[in-house]
């Protein structure tokens, strides 16, 4: 089983991204697809007047803070217009995908995190009315009984709080998560960078391989989402994933070239 997590940055090529899929599926490999939109959701959100607040946490991940305005342009973003484009782009070279989100048939579910604690102005804070989670289980049956029956399944955020809440979470992780839970031999993460940059954004000091036990130290490297993605990586890995390969989403045939080599390669 092959779990593949696109990210939404601006650059990627979902075109080159779905042909790619639709080869592998076509010669019968086993894999899912988890998609992000973060752009898109940035661009609706200056266009609605709300734009995006990053925070930082004390641990120094930054991330979009998600009241529930910016909770349901998520759900406009991801779970409608992304979902829906990705599922008509594999569709149209006969791959038979099905959209879902997180909060459907409650897929993906963890608590939500009503507050966050953030650091501003060189203080701890905290911020009330958030809409985020982690996701801790992942509805394997579903997942089992849409691939066992022959159709593809493209997953995106919100997943579900245990209220049934929805919740935004992040990508990377909830593609671990979903890794871990199908027992997958890989997960590959695929953003607009080659991979983990040991100078970033300097692409020639791409770090090619990471053994397991030096994972918190290479963490160090990663800037921006990527710390996101080492993390989701770190926790994949922990869970039975056999391997996790953060790869470059722009390039043509982006999943067989990561398998093939290219990229960061952890585990």
């Amino acid at each position: 089983m092959l779990v593949v997590k696109v990210g939404g940055s601006q650059g990627i090529d979902y075109g080159a991204l779905c042909d790619d899929v639709a080869a592998l599926w076509r010669a019968d490999q086993p894999l899912l697809l988890v998609h992000g939109g973060s752009h898109e959701t940035n661009l609706l959100s200056e266009q609605l007047g709300h734009p995006p607040r990053f925070v930082t946490s004390p641990s120094g991940h930054s991330s979009r803070f998600t009241d529930r305005q910016t909770l349901e342009m998520f759900a406009m973003v991801y779970a409608g217009k992304m979902n829906t484009l990705i599922v008509e782009r594999l569709q149209m070279r006969a791959v038979n995908a099905v959209g879902l989100s997180g909060l459907d048939g409650r897929l993906l579910e963890g608590k939500r995190k009503d507050t966050l604690r953030v650091v501003e102005g060189g203080r701890q804070r905290i911020l009330r009315g958030d809409w985020t989670g982690t996701v801790e289980r992942v509805n394997v049956a579903l997942l089992q009984l849409l691939l066992g029956a022959g159709y593809l399944p493209v997953v995106s955020p919100p997943a579900a709080s245990e209220a049934g809440e929805a919740v935004n979470v992040d990508g990377d992780r909830a593609a671990a998560q979903i890794a871990a839970a199908l027992r997958a031999e890989t997960l590959l993460l695929l953003s607009n960078v080659p991979g983990l940059l040991r100078h970033f954004p300097d692409e020639s000091t791409l770090v090619r391989q990471i053994a397991p036990g030096e994972i918190d130290e290479y963490a160090g490297f990663a800037e921006g989402r990527m710390k996101k993605k080492v993390l989701g990586a770190k926790e994949a890995l922990a869970a039975g994933v056999g391997r996790v390969i953060i790869g470059d989403a722009r390039v043509p045939q982006p999943i067989r070239q990561a398998l093939g080599g290219a990229g960061t390669r952890i585990g």
